[in-house]
């Protein structure tokens, strides 16, 4: 890296309105906004400083690169006698430090005015914001690269920003948003972004994040790459068909990880509350911890419970999420209806379960329907077990995927 040129890039930064704007009164804006909606900021210090990280990528990098192309400056050093990947990583270090120091500065606001507690896991979120910094700056590369005006970069800038902010998880926390919204939101990289620092501001740290670290070092990796085989020096150079193939490439890393992730994330499930769970053995929501002691008549009803469950219709469904809710419905019902074995019968859901669905697809199922209790459909009336009011399975069935999905943790 050219030492030289990065003092030179961050005092021509700070020397900037623009800048400075994006990159420090922005982020100020917007943990005041998120103070005033959520009340405290604590629980959304991820998306705060995901945010901090995309206005610096796809605004403030970009247009800097812009304008001075447009200056003509990148075409003087173009003759300087330093590698382009070089003066590639001395702009994209130079936009680290600013974010960085934006992002130390919302930590610090966050805790005086708000009373938010300073991260779990400091060191660790330090790793993880570095690596949502590779991840975004390779994007900001790209879009530098892509407009060839200041004002070309704030629509595509835009073009990214927004859909992150309003259904990337970055703006909304997911939780707010629909069922189509978490599916989509496995394609943007705003949502690892935010999972992977909230892990470690106020969750398990990077541990609980392994998943979203790939991710991001996939897309950041593919971003840099592109940006530095499209690299114009000059305003006259224009893309050609090659150069948008290598940007359409970076893109196709967005959908490998969208589909290798899947509507729930690690982070996701880790996020799932198990205080107040009803005990086993109470009168809400029983669970054996066995089929011993059973007598004959018992044991022969369990078997037929069994048996008629491997031709059970809705427990053929081909949709994973819908066939695990159904399952939780014959665990349900029984416990309304008070059924003499409302406590072994889902045991046995949850041993069928099991045995039939691999592992990590039974988490990920169960920890959607947790988060997305109004989803999907409900089985109300299930032949030898009993009928009851939908809304009431309904909850019930919530009650059993936390403690099918506890022991799976």
């Amino acid at each position: 890296m050219n030492a030289c040129h990065l003092l030179l890039t961050l005092r021509l930064n700070f020397r900037a309105a623009q800048p400075i704007l994006y990159g420090y009164l922005v982020p100020i804006f917007f943990l005041a906004a998120f103070a005033g909606v959520f009340a405290s900021p604590a629980n959304e210090m991820g998306q705060l400083l995901t945010i901090t990280v995309l206005g610096g990528a796809c605004f403030g990098m970009p247009t800097a690169i812009v304008a001075e192309r447009e200056r003509g400056v990148w075409r003087r050093y173009r003759l300087l006698p330093a590698a382009t990947a070089s003066l590639i990583l001395s702009v994209m270090t130079a936009r680290y430090l600013l974010v960085l120091s934006a992002a130390a500065i919302q930590i610090v606001l966050a805790r005086c005015i708000y009373g938010a507690p300073f991260p779990a896991h400091p060191f660790e979120l330090a790793v993880a914001f570095t690596l949502v910094c590779f991840a975004f700056l390779g994007m900001g590369l790209i879009i530098a690269m892509a407009a060839d005006t200041v004002p070309a970069v704030q629509a595509l800038g835009q073009a990214i920003f927004l859909p992150m902010i309003l259904i990337g998880g970055v703006g909304v926390p997911l939780r707010a948003l629909p069922p189509w919204a978490w599916h989509a939101a496995s394609f943007f990289p705003g949502r690892y972004a935010v999972d992977a620092m909230q892990a470690c501001i106020r969750g398990g740290g990077l541990a609980a994040a392994r998943f979203d670290l790939v991710a991001l070092t996939v897309i950041g990796a593919a971003a840099c790459a592109c940006g530095a085989m499209i690299f114009r020096w000059d305003s006259e150079q224009k893309l050609t068909g090659r150069a948008k193939l290598w940007a359409f490439a970076s893109l196709l890393a967005w959908a490998a990880v969208g589909l290798a992730a899947g509507p729930i994330t690690e982070a996701d499930l880790h996020s799932i509350s198990f205080e107040n769970l009803p005990d086993d053995n109470g009168v809400v929501a029983p669970f054996a911890a066995g089929l011993d002691n059973l007598d004959a008549t018992s044991v022969g009803r369990l078997a037929t419970i069994q048996k008629k469950l491997d031709d059970w219709k809705p427990d053929r469904e081909k949709e994973i999420i819908q066939r695990v809710r159904n399952d939780l419905c014959v665990c349900a019902i029984p416990d309304l209806m008070e059924d003499p074995l409302e406590a072994e019968i889902p045991y046995v859901v949850f041993e069928r379960l099991k045995r039939e669905t691999p592992r990590e697809e039974l988490r990920k199922a169960l920890g959607w329907i947790i988060l997305h209790p109004d989803g999907g459909s409900i089985v109300a009336s299930i032949p030898d077990l009993g009928q009851a009011k939908p809304e009431k399975v309904r909850e019930r069935s919530v009650l059993y995927a936390k403690k099918f999905l506890l022991r799976l943790m």
